[in-house]
Protein backbone atom coordinates (compact mmCIF):
# COMPACT_ATOMS: atom_id res chain seq x y z
CA UNK A 1 0.00 0.00 0.00
CA UNK A 2 1.43 3.44 -1.02
CA UNK A 3 -0.13 6.87 -0.48
CA UNK A 4 0.94 10.46 -0.68
CA UNK A 5 0.34 13.42 1.68
CA UNK A 6 0.83 16.76 0.21
CA UNK A 7 1.27 18.66 3.54
CA UNK A 8 0.70 22.45 1.74
CA UNK A 9 -2.38 21.26 0.19
CA UNK A 10 -5.61 19.76 2.24
CA UNK A 11 -8.30 20.53 -0.78
CA UNK A 12 -10.00 17.17 -1.34
CA UNK A 13 -7.99 15.41 1.11
CA UNK A 14 -8.67 14.30 4.74
CA UNK A 15 -5.89 13.55 7.52
CA UNK A 16 -6.00 9.19 8.33
CA UNK A 17 -7.36 8.36 11.41
CA UNK A 18 -4.35 7.11 13.76
CA UNK A 19 -5.45 3.29 13.69
CA UNK A 20 -5.00 3.95 9.60
CA UNK A 21 -2.26 5.66 9.74
CA UNK A 22 -0.44 3.08 11.59
CA UNK A 23 -1.17 0.45 8.95
CA UNK A 24 1.72 2.38 6.95
CA UNK A 25 4.98 0.72 7.29
CA UNK A 26 6.92 3.29 6.76
CA UNK A 27 6.73 7.53 5.96
CA UNK A 28 9.26 8.36 4.27
CA UNK A 29 10.29 12.07 3.41
CA UNK A 30 11.01 12.67 -0.14
CA UNK A 31 12.74 16.10 -0.45
CA UNK A 32 12.23 18.70 -3.24
CA UNK A 33 14.10 17.26 -6.66
CA UNK A 34 17.19 19.35 -7.71
CA UNK A 35 17.08 21.67 -10.92
CA UNK A 36 18.61 18.48 -13.12
CA UNK A 37 16.42 16.18 -11.77
CA UNK A 38 13.83 18.86 -12.42
CA UNK A 39 14.67 19.32 -15.56
CA UNK A 40 14.90 15.35 -16.48
CA UNK A 41 11.23 15.41 -15.29
CA UNK A 42 9.79 17.99 -17.39
CA UNK A 43 11.42 16.38 -20.37
CA UNK A 44 9.61 12.79 -19.39
CA UNK A 45 6.46 14.72 -19.18
CA UNK A 46 6.72 15.72 -22.88
CA UNK A 47 7.34 12.38 -24.28
CA UNK A 48 5.01 10.10 -25.10
CA UNK A 49 3.42 7.33 -22.51
CA UNK A 50 5.01 4.19 -22.44
CA UNK A 51 3.56 0.55 -21.77
CA UNK A 52 3.94 -0.55 -18.12
CA UNK A 53 5.42 -4.15 -17.78
CA UNK A 54 5.30 -6.05 -14.70
CA UNK A 55 8.59 -5.82 -12.91
CA UNK A 56 8.41 -8.84 -10.71
CA UNK A 57 5.97 -11.70 -10.11
CA UNK A 58 3.24 -12.38 -7.70
CA UNK A 59 5.53 -15.67 -6.53
CA UNK A 60 8.71 -14.00 -6.71
CA UNK A 61 7.21 -11.27 -4.48
CA UNK A 62 5.96 -14.21 -1.80
CA UNK A 63 9.12 -15.70 -2.32
CA UNK A 64 11.06 -12.40 -1.08
CA UNK A 65 8.70 -11.76 1.61
CA UNK A 66 9.46 -15.73 3.10
CA UNK A 67 13.14 -14.92 2.59
CA UNK A 68 13.32 -11.48 4.69
CA UNK A 69 10.85 -13.08 6.87
CA UNK A 70 13.95 -15.89 7.59
CA UNK A 71 16.17 -13.26 8.72
CA UNK A 72 17.90 -14.19 11.71
CA UNK A 73 17.45 -12.08 14.44
CA UNK A 74 19.27 -11.83 18.39
CA UNK A 75 17.05 -11.34 21.14
CA UNK A 76 18.94 -8.66 22.29
CA UNK A 77 18.16 -6.91 18.72
CA UNK A 78 14.78 -8.01 19.29
CA UNK A 79 14.66 -6.64 22.61
CA UNK A 80 16.15 -3.02 22.07
CA UNK A 81 13.18 -2.64 19.02
CA UNK A 82 10.45 -3.18 21.66
CA UNK A 83 12.53 -0.89 24.15
CA UNK A 84 12.25 1.62 21.26
CA UNK A 85 8.87 1.38 20.34
CA UNK A 86 7.36 0.97 24.07
CA UNK A 87 9.59 4.49 25.21
CA UNK A 88 7.67 6.13 22.62
CA UNK A 89 4.51 5.25 24.92
CA UNK A 90 3.58 7.70 27.89
CA UNK A 91 3.33 6.06 31.46
CA UNK A 92 5.62 3.22 30.05
CA UNK A 93 9.11 4.38 31.93
CA UNK A 94 10.58 6.29 28.61
CA UNK A 95 12.20 9.49 29.08
CA UNK A 96 10.13 11.97 30.69
CA UNK A 97 11.60 14.99 27.95
CA UNK A 98 9.93 12.69 25.06
CA UNK A 99 6.49 12.13 27.15
CA UNK A 100 6.26 15.73 27.08
CA UNK A 101 5.62 16.05 23.85
CA UNK A 102 3.36 12.83 23.24
CA UNK A 103 -0.07 12.33 23.38
CA UNK A 104 -0.19 8.79 22.67
CA UNK A 105 3.29 6.86 21.31
CA UNK A 106 3.43 4.08 18.63
CA UNK A 107 1.78 0.31 18.46
CA UNK A 108 2.91 -3.68 18.88
CA UNK A 109 3.00 -3.21 15.21
CA UNK A 110 5.53 -0.42 14.83
CA UNK A 111 7.96 -2.79 16.66
CA UNK A 112 6.64 -5.54 14.16
CA UNK A 113 7.66 -2.91 10.99
CA UNK A 114 10.72 -1.81 13.17
CA UNK A 115 12.22 -5.71 12.84
CA UNK A 116 10.99 -6.60 9.81
CA UNK A 117 12.25 -3.48 8.04
CA UNK A 118 15.66 -4.09 9.54
CA UNK A 119 15.93 -7.47 8.06
CA UNK A 120 15.21 -6.29 4.82
CA UNK A 121 17.79 -3.64 5.17
CA UNK A 122 20.08 -6.05 6.39
CA UNK A 123 19.68 -8.70 3.22
CA UNK A 124 20.43 -5.38 1.01
CA UNK A 125 23.38 -4.42 2.46
CA UNK A 126 24.57 -8.49 2.10
CA UNK A 127 24.27 -9.42 5.62
CA UNK A 128 22.38 -12.57 6.74
CA UNK A 129 21.70 -10.68 10.28
CA UNK A 130 19.91 -7.75 11.60
CA UNK A 131 22.25 -5.48 13.63
CA UNK A 132 21.18 -2.17 16.10
CA UNK A 133 22.37 0.10 13.46
CA UNK A 134 19.46 -1.50 11.19
CA UNK A 135 16.84 -0.45 13.68
CA UNK A 136 18.29 2.68 14.52
CA UNK A 137 18.17 3.55 10.41
CA UNK A 138 14.42 2.72 9.84
CA UNK A 139 13.49 4.02 13.34
CA UNK A 140 12.27 7.58 12.34
CA UNK A 141 10.58 6.30 8.93
CA UNK A 142 8.45 3.60 11.19
CA UNK A 143 7.75 5.74 14.01
CA UNK A 144 7.58 9.29 12.52
CA UNK A 145 4.10 8.73 11.40
CA UNK A 146 3.17 6.74 14.57
CA UNK A 147 3.64 9.41 17.42
CA UNK A 148 1.08 11.35 18.03
CA UNK A 149 2.24 14.80 19.03
CA UNK A 150 0.25 17.05 21.88
CA UNK A 151 0.04 20.73 21.95
CA UNK A 152 3.21 21.18 23.75
CA UNK A 153 5.29 19.59 21.04
CA UNK A 154 3.33 22.58 18.18
CA UNK A 155 4.06 25.33 20.55
CA UNK A 156 7.90 23.65 21.54
CA UNK A 157 8.27 23.28 17.55
CA UNK A 158 9.29 19.71 17.84
CA UNK A 159 8.45 17.51 15.19
CA UNK A 160 8.34 13.48 15.42
CA UNK A 161 11.67 13.53 13.90
CA UNK A 162 13.36 15.22 16.73
CA UNK A 163 11.52 12.89 18.90
CA UNK A 164 13.00 9.99 17.31
CA UNK A 165 16.58 11.14 17.37
CA UNK A 166 16.04 11.49 21.48
CA UNK A 167 14.37 8.36 21.87
CA UNK A 168 17.67 6.76 19.68
CA UNK A 169 20.09 9.12 22.47
CA UNK A 170 17.87 7.72 25.23
CA UNK A 171 17.20 3.98 24.69
CA UNK A 172 20.27 2.23 25.56
CA UNK A 173 21.09 -0.86 23.34
CA UNK A 174 21.26 -3.35 26.25
CA UNK A 175 17.69 -3.12 27.07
Amino acid sequence: MVATQNPIEMEGTYPLPEAQVDRFMFSLRVAYPSIEEEVRIIKARRTAVGKATAAIGTEEVVRLQEHVRGVPIADSVVNYAAALVAATRPGCGGPADLHKYIAYGASPRASQCLVLGAKARALLAGRFHVDFADLKALAAPVLRHRLVLNFHARADKIDADTLVERLLASVPQEA
